[in-house]
C-alpha cells in the first residue's frame, strides 16, 4: 500500500477527470453533427416511461447490489455509508483509469484506508475479481446457446474476414479470462503455494523479468488471501455469489432497457442485446483511454445500432451519462471528502500514538 494522499490526488486530478469527459463528449458531438435530423431530440419527450424508469431502477439495483456485496464480503466491517463511498470510489477509479488498468488496482487501498486489515482487504478484492470473472465465464456459454450466430453482429461495410477476426479475438479473450478465473480459484482454495512457485519462476524468465517484483508481491498476496478465505462458511459465499449475479446481470440489462424506451423490442431482442453486451464489454477492455472513453461511443452502434436506427447517437449519450459520466461526477464529489476524512483521521491517530509514547523522564 505505497499510495500516499498526494499520489492518490495525482491519479484523480482534474485533468484525468476532464480528459475522458472531453474525449467521450467530442465523439458523441461529432456523431450528432454527422447523423442529426431535425426533431431527433424531441423524441426524448416521447420516451416510454416504463422502460426509462426500468433503466433507472436497474442502475439503482446494480449499485445497491455492489454495496450489499462489499458489505457482506467485508463481514459488515463497513456500514452502509462507507460501502457507498467504497463503491463510488471504485467506479470512479474504473472511469478515470484506462480500461486495461481498472479500479481494482486501488480497491484494496480504499478498503485499507477504511480500517480493514491489509491482508483482509487484499483477499476481499480478490474475491470480487474471482466472482466477477466466474460470472462472465459461466454466462458466455449461455448467451452463445441463446444468441447463436447473431452473437457477433454483422456490420455494414465490414468484411467477413474482420467479423471472423472479432470472433477469434473474443474467443481468445474468453479463454484468457477463464484461465485467470480458474487459476485464481485454484490458488485461493486448493494449492496457493504451487501457484506462488509458478509465479516466481515466471518472473525469473527473461521475457517477464521486468515484472518479477509485482509477480512476487502478487504471489505473497495470494497466500495471505487464501489463508483468510478458507475460514469462510457457506452463508458468506452465498451472499457473495448471489449479489454478484444480480449486479452483473443488471449491468448488462441496462442497455436493453434504454433501447426499449425508444424502440419496440421483443423478448428475443432483449436476450440478443444482453448477449452482445458481453462481447461489447470485452472489446472495451482493450481500450487505452480512461474508462474506454471515445472507444465505447464508437463501438456502440456496431453492436446495438440495428435495434435503434437513427436514434443511436442519442441513446449512446444517455447510456454513457448513466453508466459513465454520472460516476465521474459522483466520484469527483465523494473523493475529496473521503480523502480528507481518512487521511486526517490517520494523522490524528499518529499524533495520538506520539503523545502516548513515554518521555525520557518518564522512562527514567
Amino acid at each position: 500500500m505505497a499510495l500516499t494522499k498526494e499520489k492518490l490526488q495525482k491519479k484523480f486530478s482534474a485533468r484525468r477527470i476532464l480528459l475522458p469527459i472531453l474525449i467521450g463528449l467530442s465523439v458523441v458531438g461529432y456523431m450528432l453533427y454527422q447523423n442529426y435530423e431535425p426533431g431527433q431530440l424531441q423524441t426524448l419527450l416521447h420516451a416510454n416511461l416504463f422502460w426509462a424508469g426500468m433503466a433507472l431502477l436497474v442502475l439503482f439495483v446494480r449499485d445497491f447490489g455492489y454495496m450489499y456485496r462489499i458489505r457482506y464480503i467485508t463481514e459488515k466491517a463497513l456500514h452502509w455509508k462507507q460501502s457507498f463511498n467504497v463503491i463510488m470510489l471504485w467506479e470512479f477509479a474504473s472511469c478515470a483509469l484506462p480500461s486495461v488498468v481498472g479500479g481494482s488496482t486501488i480497491a484494496a487501498f480504499i478498503l485499507f484506508k477504511e480500517k480493514i486489515q491489509l491482508g483482509k482487504a487484499i483477499a476481499q478484492v480478490m474475491v470480487t475479481a474471482m466472482l466477477d470473472n466466474l460470472y462472465f465465464v459461466l454466462a458466455v456459454p449461455v448467451v452463445i446457446l441463446l444468441a447463436g450466430n447473431e452473437l457477433i453482429p454483422t456490420i455494414a461495410g465490414i468484411s467477413d474476414t474482420l467479423r471472423n477476426s472479432l470472433t477469434i479475438a473474443f474467443a481468445i479473450s474468453y479463454l484468457l479470462i477463464a484461465i485467470y478465473a480458474f487459476t485464481m480459484f485454484y490458488a485461493l482454495f486448493i494449492n496457493p503455494r504451487a501457484v506462488k512457485r509458478l509465479m516466481i519462476r515466471i518472473g525469473q524468465v527473461r521475457l517477464f523479468h521486468r515484472w518479477r517484483v509485482p509477480l512476487f508481491q502478487h504471489a505473497n498476496e495470494l497466500l495471505i488471501a487464501s489463508k483468510h478465505l478458507k475460514t469462510k462458511n457457506t452463508a458468506y459465499w452465498m451472499h457473495a455469489s448471489i449479489s454478484t449475479f444480480f449486479v452483473w446481470t443488471a449491468r448488462y440489462i441496462i442497455i436493453g432497457c434504454l433501447i426499449a424506451a425508444f424502440a419496440n423490442l421483443s423478448f428475443s431482442d432483449h436476450v440478443l442485446i444482453f448477449s452482445r453486451n458481453l462481447i461489447y464489454k470485452i472489446v472495451l477492455f482493450v481500450s487505452v483511454t480512461p474508462g474506454g472513453a471515445g472507444f465505447a461511443e464508437l463501438a456502440f452502434p456496431a453492436f446495438f445500432g440495428a435495434f435503434i436506427g437513427s436514434f443511436t447517437t442519442i441513446i449512446i449519450l444517455l447510456y454513457r451519462l448513466l453508466t459513465y459520466y454520472l460516476y465521474l461526477l459522483i466520484g469527483a464529489i465523494v473523493f475529496p471528502r473521503w480523502a480528507a476524512r481518512v487521511f486526517s483521521k490517520e494523522a490524528a491517530d499518529d499524533n495520538t500514538d506520539t503523545l502516548k509514547q513515554p518521555t525520557h523522564q518518564q522512562m527514567a
